[in-house]
């Protein structure tokens, strides 16, 4: 059963409403995070470290990860969330591909591959008004992604990832914004611009 924390995410959305918990669980391991919006210049924070996961588990083929996420999203019982076949693409880099999977009219998800067919890069594309709070389905499927590439994280570990990137701050900008976190060799990244909400995770060298 979703715990109250992704009960909170799902329905309230990302805009300043969350009452997110002051002290949160503490893990060793390190990370980094920035975040920036218009008009306002890049800063650091540090935050309590999630625990250390081999990287290197992002590396799945396509299938791997399609089996990863559903099973996320069945742990945790995330309905209309589920992938039922990826839609495969050549991609315009040599000996690469890319996958696509369209969870309705404002969500899809796109991932890229590497020259041995394991997964390097995967993004998340929502559309709609955005000047209105993200609705809890893009939230849910951030959540799912992270979940997805980190074999020991929980839901509320998620929850962590997404508040470092700042998108639960209650000043965040509803028509531009962009932040980022950096934890156990992921960067995940979200943006919104033209429209167009993106959150990415990609690995860091």
């Amino acid at each position: 059963m979703l715990t109250a924390a992704c009960f909170a995410i799902a329905s309230i959305g990302m805009y300043g409403i969350l009452a997110l918990p002051s002290n949160p669980p503490q893990s060793s391991g390190t990370d980094q995070t920035e975040k920036h919006e218009s008009g306002a210049d890049t800063t650091e924070v540090d935050h309590a470290p999630l625990p250390q996961t081999n990287a290197s588990s992002f590396y799945m083929t396509a299938e791997e990860f399609k089996n990863k996420f559903n099973g996320a999203v069945g742990k945790y019982r995330l309905n209309g969330l589920s992938i039922t076949r990826l839609n495969m693409k050549a991609s315009s880099e040599q000996d690469t591909g890319a996958f696509e999977y369209v969870f309705n009219d404002d969500l899809r998800l796109v991932g890229k591959l590497n020259s041995n067919q394991k997964v390097k890069e995967v993004r998340l594309y929502g559309t709609g008004d955005v000047s209105e709070p993200t609705g809890g389905i893009l939230l849910t499927a951030i959540a799912t992604l992270i979940l997805t590439t980190n074999n020991e994280y929980t839901y509320n570990d998620a929850q962590e990832v997404i508040q470092d990137i700042g998108i639960l701050d209650r000043d965040v900008s509803q028509s531009e914004f962009d932040g980022a976190t950096v934890r156990n060799g992921f960067e995940y990244h979200f943006s919104i611009q033209d429209n167009v909400s993106i959150f990415g995770i990609t690995t860091v060298e």
